[in-house]
């Protein structure tokens, strides 16, 4: 992401064995010799922000982070693209791998989004109807040829994050079906952002949103970015959805961690733009914009915390509960 300057314009995993990071329990497994007891009915939190755990989230944000740098493309980018698919999918979620070429600075690069659907019934494909809004985050990280870029927050913190967040929703089906979680490819620019160089993932995502005609059941969408710094300080853009913004807001002040978030004094130019501007989705981008490691070999998993990770899903919940 950057700093919104003068654009108005603006996107076969293979699998490796790899156990999913997450536990996920749905439903109790029906006794061997008696096939036709009813599994017993699943509780369902009344307060399921309070079933986040920052803890688990930061452990999943440490295996992205064990990968190494991992920039479109990359052998090591389709390693942890294959973790999130494989723990997604433990949580009960369908996957898609949404493949496309981009075209770079630096010449054609095969990218791929992974987009998360949740099946009413369990064992079922998940439908493409019932989702209402989008909670999105960018998995890849910038490339540089002269250090190792980890990029603990910039990429790995709100991937975590959003695996820890399919967990949870899986105890509510009914909600979890109107969420649709997606994993965008490509989101850093291979040279310099411009119109055309970055936010890969999020643009072909979007454009194939407005095509299909999906984006008209959307009724917003949230893009996490950078959500894990030890000093959380999320910096909405100032050109945000209002009426989306009040609304995560108010979530945050029952929660009580209102003092987390301010309004930033620009535009950002990010993943949520797309959304905004090609599917005409109104997005938000849940970013902390004041983090001096950014882009630097110092963005490591020493600079974050659970509390941080804690903050957003806790709050993302409580907006989804009350909203959808």
């Amino acid at each position: 992401m950057v700093l919104f300057r003068n654009s108005p314009g603006i996107l076969a995993i293979a699998l490796v064995a790899i156990l999913p990071l997450t536990a996920c329990k749905r439903e109790a497994k029906l006794p061997a010799e008696s096939a036709t007891t009813a599994a017993p009915a699943q509780t369902i939190p009344l307060d399921i922000w309070t079933e986040f755990s920052g803890q688990r989230a930061l452990d999943n944000v440490r295996a992205q982070v064990e990968f190494g740098p991992r920039p479109a493309g990359s052998p090591e980018l389709a390693r942890a693209r294959a973790q999130i698919v494989v723990t997604l999918q433990a949580c009960g979620w369908n996957t898609e791998a949404q493949e496309f070429t981009a075209p770079t600075p630096n010449g054609p690069i095969p990218m791929v989004n992974i987009i998360g659907r949740f099946p009413l019934e369990r064992g079922n494909k998940a439908g493409s109807s019932t989702q209402k809004i989008i909670v999105a985050s960018h998995y890849d990280t910038k490339f540089f040829r002269t250090i190792a870029f980890l990029g603990a927050n910039d990429g790995a913190s709100s991937t975590g994050a959003l695996l820890e967040l399919a967990r949870v929703l899986a105890l509510d089906p009914n909600l979890a079906a109107k969420v649709e979680l997606v994993f965008f490819d490509g989101e850093e620019a291979i040279q310099q952002f411009t119109e055309t160089d970055g936010l890969y993932g999020s643009r072909y995502y979007s454009t194939q949103l407005r095509e299909t005609g999906r984006a008209a059941q959307f009724k917003c969408g949230l893009v996490w970015d950078m959500i894990g710094d030890k000093d959380l300080t999320i910096t909405l853009p100032q050109d945000s959805p209002k009426e989306l913004t009040m609304a995560i807001l108010a979530s945050a002040e029952k929660l009580q961690c209102k003092k987390a978030f301010r309004i930033f004094d620009r535009p950002i130019l990010d993943d949520h733009v797309p959304l905004n501007q090609i599917a005409r989705i109104p997005s938000l981008d849940v970013i902390d914009f004041e983090y001096p490691p950014w882009h630097t070999a110092d963005d490591t998993l020493d600079k974050l915390s659970a509390a941080s990770l804690q903050i957003i899903g806790s709050v993302t919940l409580h907006y989804l509960k009350q909203n959808f």
